[in-house]
């Protein structure tokens, strides 16, 4: 499929061929949400824990005589049915990441920038650089492209002009190729690739 090229300025510099096996894929939404929450999985601290008995501070004494009360007996008052006790089976610190297989994780990508071209919501710019790197200036070509929120694509690296002008408008992100996920992607209405960051993200996918 052919698709418009355009610069910052959103005027028509040329057209380029989408390859059908990575642009006009199937869209899987079980596949992209498996993706999704592989990666919020990844991301997540695991740095919630409570304390087991043997870390809670208190006395090692027995409360009182094994026989003879008439009670329950009991071997630590920093046991769970004490106030201030343990919590038993608890939630300890750990890595809540696991994996995925890397065919699945490449049709979710496929799947998320069909998703993007079908729906519309694809742009192709020329380059992603800007001579008077301000983020004032970048406003006004977002305006004119009609972007306000969108995760921007480029080569193998970012221009740091750019990313720097980039930086302080809300809803904007800007990655380099090999950094293109489904996540990101489906977090922006508008996902604007340049060519490099479509020769790119093809012969990573096909």
């Amino acid at each position: 499929m052919k698709v418009d090229i355009l610069n910052l300025d959103a005027k028509s510099v040329g057209s380029i061929e989408l390859s059908d096996d990575v642009f006009g894929a199937k869209v899987r939404p079980d596949i992209m949400q498996r993706c999704v929450e592989w990666q919020r999985s990844k991301k997540r601290a695991g740095t919630h824990a409570t304390k087991t008995i043997e870390q809670i501070s208190g006395t090692t004494r027995k409360p009182y005589a094994q026989k003879g009360t008439g009670r329950a007996r009991q071997g630590s008052l920093r046991s769970v049915q004490f106030r201030g006790g343990a919590r038993i089976h608890g939630p300890v610190v750990r890595s809540h990441a696991y994996g995925l297989p890397k065919k699945v994780r490449q049709l979710a990508l496929r799947s998320a920038l069909s998703a993007k071209q079908a729906a519309g919501q694809l742009i192709v710019l020329e380059e992603a650089r800007l001579n008077d790197a301000k983020t004032k200036a970048l406003i006004e070509r977002f305006a004119k492209l009609g972007i306000s929120s969108a995760l921007i694509v480029d080569g193998a690296a970012v221009d740091q002009g750019f990313a720097r002008a980039a930086r302080n408008i809300p809803n904007i992100d800007v990655l380099p190729s090999i950094g293109a996920n489904v996540y990101d992607i489906l977090r922006r209405h508008t996902l604007v690739l340049t060519k490099e960051a479509v020769t790119a993200l093809e012969a990573r996918l096909k």
